[in-house]
């Protein structure tokens, strides 16, 4: 696996690259802003990029605005996004155009290596990794999916595999407005307010993960 690795603290940067390289990965860069880490990507074509969210110079949103970025000019490109805190609207962002091939861990998950490993070939197969005390932070206590039928409950799987609703209806044979009521009954079994429907998918997608389906 090819890896373009994002980190502001040197020694943090360094020691992620030894731990993946230790891994037999293939760290092709190494860099400590979000400037450099679209810049490294262009030139270096990697699998999936590792990047924490909070980079120079504020400090504040640049990886996940260069994570954007990168989505939007290489669709297949995995991201595992990392945070010492857990930014909740950043994973809601980082969620809005669709789970797949998409990680979101805390800088203390980062260091049970197995899990962090595990993570990055999850999202480069095109899965979603997200911390369990983020899905928890962002999830209330609500309704088991036990309250959704076979066909709702198979509706939200591929949902959390980024899946539109036509291709959607094209994988469960069925309609796309059958898939659209679908989802609009496992909305309101899950009791996801009625805001955007972006939100209300990334929603879904994050009961379906806190059960441990991710």
């Amino acid at each position: 696996m090819r890896l373009v690795l994002a980190e502001d603290a040197a020694v943090v940067r360094e020691g992620l690259a030894g731990l993946l390289t230790d891994r037999g990965m293939e760290v092709a860069a190494a860099v400590g802003d979000a400037e450099a880490l679209l810049a490294a990507v262009e030139r270096t074509r990697p699998d999936a990029v590792v990047a924490d969210i909070r980079m120079p110079p504020t400090h504040r949103d640049e990886g996940l605005r260069a994570a954007a970025e990168l989505r939007r000019r290489h669709p297949g490109l995995g991201i595992l996004l990392f945070s010492q805190y857990i930014e909740t609207g950043y994973a809601h962002s980082l969620l809005a155009d669709g789970p797949a091939g998409i990680g979101y861990l805390l800088k203390d998950r980062v260091l049970d290596v197995d899990d962090f490993i595990d993570a990055l070939h999850r999202v480069v197969a095109g899965g979603t990794a997200l911390d369990p005390d983020v899905i928890a932070r962002l999830l209330r206590a609500g309704p088991s999916l036990a309250v959704l039928t076979p066909r709702e409950h198979e509706a939200l799987g591929l949902m959390a595999e980024g899946l539109t609703n036509a291709a959607i209806a094209r994988r469960m044979g069925i309609s796309q407005r059958a898939v659209e009521k679908h989802t609009a009954a496992l909305f309101d079994k899950l009791e996801i307010p009625r805001t955007t429907a972006t939100h209300r998918r990334v929603q879904a997608v994050l009961h379906y993960l806190g059960e441990g389906r991710g």
